[in-house]
Order: structure tokens, then sequence, then C-alpha cells
């Protein structure tokens, strides 16, 4: 450890509470690992480690009645893993969680909070670092090169189930995870031999990981490029040399069938007939502008799923929504529904793992929660404070989220001036916009927007300031409520038709949807990009794709807007600067915006 007297304090956890666990890129705030420091030194017995009351009534209940040790796992390669172990010691049968760190630089480590309630609600608990991650030298990292879910990860989880039960002869055994540990719980209990796992939490989860970070021919750049910078060193010391070979073609988009060919084998959604086959119960959480692990496959994977199941879809982005139940979830919660995301995880567990007579059997298939239908008030510095949590929604499958649909037919215009969309096809028409910079009009920032939303503050965008020569831009007029309904209830996946020419061989779109106030003031709705190559320049191609699914209410009053551009610092472009993208909407292939509606 890097701090001989490492301490907590009340402040640090506010700061969790109330801006999440993300501090640059991947790794956890400062805030996160000073908590967790700490919580491992006082466990340790360590002179001069300080904790707020709440958190050192926590490892002293957890010392009473548990053992813990920082534990070497061996796989079956001889890897040496590390792991923490925590085992209660009354002599009873107790069901041990296992878990798996998600990717960071410090491995198990940030979520020692989590480890101590789990202890504390009657679990032993084992946390391991997958293999490769880890900064070197400190305690909580692995050994051996990052298999990023591939067979060696596998194994090694079987190994960890293997060690305990030796270690703590458990009466059932689960998997619980966040991020990349979430997708190796679902990964480990589908191949499993002795098929020993009987119930998975993946929070923040991926459904497949070659969809996830590549789909409508479009790479998602910014998120390969932070997972390969926190892993805690340098690429040559982190991957073998075939997975360098793949992430260095994913990089330079070459060779992506065999990019594809090595996602698919690493992917939860490829092994549901095993889950199924075992019947393990899944519960499945997720976010609507999650930019890691875009939600569109997961729903996709969680559809395929036979076995009792459950799917939480929460508002914001990649470990925002459980992030604080994991690292240090303060007394003084910053607003209400802020433990709902790890209470229900929890109560899954309990259920199926300690035999909890809970309502969790009674529990629909699917809750979502509507884009910002929280309420909030100011406070001081501008940002916003949620008073009453955002509207949840419940349904016994995904099929019945949306239940209708409308056609938003695209107009063309003059020079300057905005299309619009309207209920009947207009075609005959085209527009075009020149390939320039990064425009306003974008998905936001890794992370760090979508986490802003789940904390009361959704980006802003300013409809009328948007770059028109380097995007188009189409919107309805203003929505009329529907009796006591909002002007719209989007529900699912919308999609996108239009037709297309490019002055080079190649095309980049990227598609928004906003909801758009009286003011110009913006909010995003949803998106996705899609990629067309060896086009030939000057002529039109038809390409109909789907945006990423979401629950957002358009408020009366609003309007709907659909911008599409060239260019989003999320995704890989193939678009030529100074180039000319056009759309139009010829007879018989009207350009068109479907709607799903609740």
């Amino acid at each position: 450890m890097t701090d001989p007297t490492p301490q907590a304090t009340e402040a640090m956890l506010t700061d969790i509470a109330a801006n999440g666990i993300w501090g640059e890129g991947l790794t956890p705030s400062d805030s996160v690992l000073n908590v967790s420091q700490a919580l491992l030194a006082a466990l340790r017995g360590e002179k001069g480690s300080q904790l707020p009351a709440e958190l050192a009534e926590l490892v002293a209940k957890v010392q009473g009645i548990a053992a813990t040790e920082v534990s070497g796992i061996t796989g079956d390669d001889g890897v040496r893993l590390s792991g923490l172990a925590i085992k209660l010691r009354d002599g009873k049968p107790h069901p041990v969680v296992i878990v798996p760190a998600g990717w960071n630089p410090y491995g198990w480590l940030p979520f020692l909070y989590l480890y101590l309630t789990l202890a504390r609600k009657g679990y032993h608990v084992l946390a391991y670092t997958p293999r490769g991650i880890g900064i070197k030298g400190w305690v909580s990292t692995s050994e051996g090169f990052i298999d990023v879910g591939g067979p060696n990860d596998w194994s090694d989880g079987v190994r960890v189930i293997d060690f305990a039960q030796e270690h703590f002869a458990p009466s059932k055994v689960g998997f619980l995870g966040e991020s990349y540990g979430s997708g190796i719980s679902q990964l480990v209990a589908a191949h499993d031999p002795a098929g020993r796992v009987e119930a998975v939490v993946a929070l923040s989860t991926w459904g497949n990981l070659a969809t996830s970070l590549y789909a409508n021919n479009t790479r998602h750049l910014a998120a390969v490029n932070a997972l390969i910078g926190f892993t805690g060193g340098p690429m040559e010391e982190k991957f073998d040399e075939d997975t360098r070979r793949i992430l260095t073609n994913f990089l330079a988009g070459q060779e992506l069938d065999e990019v594809v060919a090595w996602g698919n084998r690493r992917s939860p959604q490829t092994y549901t007939d095993r889950t199924n086959e075992r019947g393990i119960p899944t519960f499945v959480s997720n976010t609507w502008h999650e930019t890691l692990f875009p939600v569109g496959p997961v729903i996709e994977t969680f559809q395929q799923l036979t076995v009792p199941k459950h799917l939480n879809l929460w508002i914001g982005d990649h470990g925002a929504p459980e992030g604080p139940g994991l690292a240090g979830l303060a007394t003084g919660l910053p607003f209400p529904g802020l433990a709902k995301p790890i209470q229900e995880a929890f109560d899954w567990l309990d259920h199926h793992l300690l035999g909890v007579d809970n309502e969790v059997p009674q529990w629909p298939q699917v809750v979502s929660q509507s884009m910002f239908t929280y309420r909030t008030t100011t406070v001081p510095g501008g940002s916003e404070l949620i008073l009453v949590p955002a509207h949840r929604e419940s349904y016994a499958s995904w099929d019945e989220v949306t239940i209708s649909s409308e056609i938003w037919y695209l107009t063309g215009t003059g020079a300057t001036a905005d299309g619009a969309l309207t209920d009947k096809p207009t075609t005959g028409w085209s527009r075009d916009f020149v390939v320039g910079d990064t425009p306003s009009a974008t998905a936001g920032a890794l992370l760090k927007t979508g986490q802003q939303e789940w904390y009361g503050n959704p980006k802003r965008y300013d409809l009328p300031t948007f770059e028109r020569e380097q995007l188009l831009v189409w919107s309805t007029d203003p929505l009329t409520a529907r009796g006591e309904e909002p002007g719209r209830r989007i529900r699912g996946a919308a999609t996108v038709q239009l037709t297309v020419r490019s002055s080079a061989g190649s095309a980049a779109l990227v598609a928004y949807l906003y909801d758009v106030a009286p003011d110009g003031a913006a909010r995003l709705i949803t998106h996705e990009p899609y990629t067309a190559t060896d086009l030939e320049p000057g002529v039109d191609f038809t390409v109909n794709w789907q945006l990423q699914a979401a629950s957002y209410d358009v408020p009366a009053g609003h309007r709907l807007a659909l911008v599409v551009n060239s260019r989003d610092p999320l995704y890989s472009t193939v678009a030529v600067t100074g180039g000319t993208t056009t759309i139009s909407s010829p007879t018989g292939s009207a350009a068109a915006l479907e709607l799903p509606l609740g």
C-alpha cells in the first residue's frame, strides 16, 4: 500500500454518495480508494487507520463473526490470482458469494465495503482479481495476461469455486460481479463442469462483447481505449501476443471478422443455452446511456434466458447506479432511492442463496426507470439535487415494453432551415452537410455524462447553436398531451431509415434523438452510429438501423428532434474531412423515424 496509515472520512463517503465511484477514465476515485484502503487496514488491525463511526462499526461486526485473509488462488496453468476471503466462523453452513473484480487497476480492492456488507448479512465472501489485472506490487494484483473473459477466465473461475469449497464448505455458491466481473460471473456459471453456481448477479454487464464494441460496422473506440488504458500496466505487459493482435486490429479497423469471433466467444449471449439448461437464476442491470456495454445486446441476451430472471434498467451510465452500494454507502443519502440498485441485488441473493422468504418470486421480469422523471432542486453551485427519485415501471417481460409505434417522416427544406418531422411521407428532396470537426451534437463523455444524469444533472444541449453546416436537423411541432399522458411515452428502440450519398467511398452517420424544450434546450434521449464502406461515390444507398432502447417521457409542448452528423468522440469514423454527405428521400423509400411507444 502507498499509505502506511490510510484514513477514511465522512467527506469521502459523502463524495462517493454524491458524485459516484469514477475518477479519471475507469479508475475508481480517490475517495473510493481511500475508503477501501482504510477498511482493509482496519480489518488487518494496522495501527493508525481511522474510519467514520458507521464504517468502524461495520468492521467491528465482521471481525466479531469472521476471519479475513488475503489468499492466493492458483489457476490450472500456475497463474496466481489475488483473493480476499472472509470466512464466517460460527461453524454453521453458509452460502458463499464469489466476486470477480471489475476492470480497474486495483483489482478487488475498491469494493471492500461490499464484501463486509455481504459478510454481515450471513455470507462467506471470496473476492478475486481476474488474471492480469492490477498494478505490479499491489496486494490485489493477479499474475498472468488478461484474457478478457476468455477460456482462461472460465477455468480460473472454476478453480476459485474449488478454493471456496475447500476453504468454506459453503451451503451454496453464488456470483456477484460489476462490469468486467459481471461478464465473468455469467461465463463461469455457464462453464463450471460441476454446475455449482446457484445464482448470479450481473451489474453494469454486457450481453455480447462483440456487438457491444463493434456494431453497425462502427467501432466503439473510446470504450476500448479506456479499457486498454486502465489495466494497471502497459499493453505489452498486460496482454499476450494473440490478444494484443486482436486489440491492435480492432483499433486499426482491420481483420474485424476475427475480432467479432473473439468477442462472441467471450459473450454470455453465446452460452444462454447452458445457463438455461442449468436453470441459474440471473439478475441483470444496465443503464440507458451506457457507453461501455450498450443496453441493446444486454436486452437481447436477457430475452434468450428462460431461467428465473430479472432486469433492472436505470438512468445514467456504467456503474453509476450501483457504485455507492459497492464502495461505501453512507447513512445520510444524497437522494432517496440511491440504495435501491444494490439492495435489490442483495434481495436476489438472499432469496436464492439464503432462502429468505422475500418478494423476489413475485418480481416482474423487467423494471425500467424513465429518464429524468425525477424531481430536483437547485443547490449552491448551480447543480441539481434529486428530491423525488425517477419513476420506475414494471413489465412481465421485455415484449410488453413497446405496445405501439408511430412513423415520423423527414422533410426537405431550403438551404439554411431545418427539416420537419411530419405524419405523411415526403419524397423527392435531398439535403447535405459537410464533414468537419466534431460538432456540438454528441452522446457525451465516456462514463462522466451518464454519471451526472444519475445524480439529477443530465447534459444540456442547445439545439439552436448546433453547427448546421456539419449536421442536419429535423424536428416535430410542439407535442400535445394525450389526456393525462405526456406528449410522447417513448418505450423501446427507435429505428431510422435514410437514403444516403457520399462524395467519398464511405460514409459515417450518427443519429441522435433529442427532447427539445420551448427555449431550445435539449436532452439526449437515444443515439446510435452507422458506418458504410465500399461505396461508389455519388451513388445513393438506403440504410435502416436501430437506435439504443430508451424509456423517456417527452413533455407536452416540447419537440422531438432527429439530428444526423458524421463524428462522435465515442466512435470510429470513416468520414473524410471536407467531404459531403447527402440525405435524401426517394419515392418508394421515404426517409423516416419509427418511434416505439408505451
